[in-house]
């Protein structure tokens, strides 16, 4: 089972790959919107923003999160490790319900790029 801190060094390494990314992955992630990514296996919560192309981590929270952010992800540690290390496809994980993503309709098409 992955710990809080691999889970926040695999959200970092992801902020990393999307500020890197071609042309339309980071015109996709060059949102503002506030974020959570929550971690079930661990119960903890991490939030923040997506902003600029980055993921900015604001807080590491025990339990769900507080509030309702524009763009939530659920999933377990081991995934979120996993799908950043390009071992496990996010599209597939997402359609198998292994990572849960919620967002405006907007915001999910405009999310696909980066799917």
């Amino acid at each position: 089972m992955a710990t809080i801190e691999e889970c926040r060094t695999a959200l970092d390494k992801l902020s990393d790959n999307m500020a890197s990314a071609e042309r339309d992955v980071r015109t996709a992630a060059a949102l503002d919107r506030s974020l959570s990514c929550r971690i079930t296996d661990l119960d903890t919560t991490f939030v923040g923003r997506l902003k600029d192309g980055r993921i900015e981590v604001l807080d590491t929270l025990q339990g769900p999160p507080p509030d309702k952010a524009q763009i939530r992800l659920t999933m377990k540690g081991d995934d979120l490790v996993s799908m950043v290390n390009g071992e496990l496809n996010f599209a597939k994980a997402w359609g198998s319900g292994r990572v849960k993503l919620e967002a405006s309709l907007r915001d999910l098409f405009r999310l696909r790029t980066l799917l």
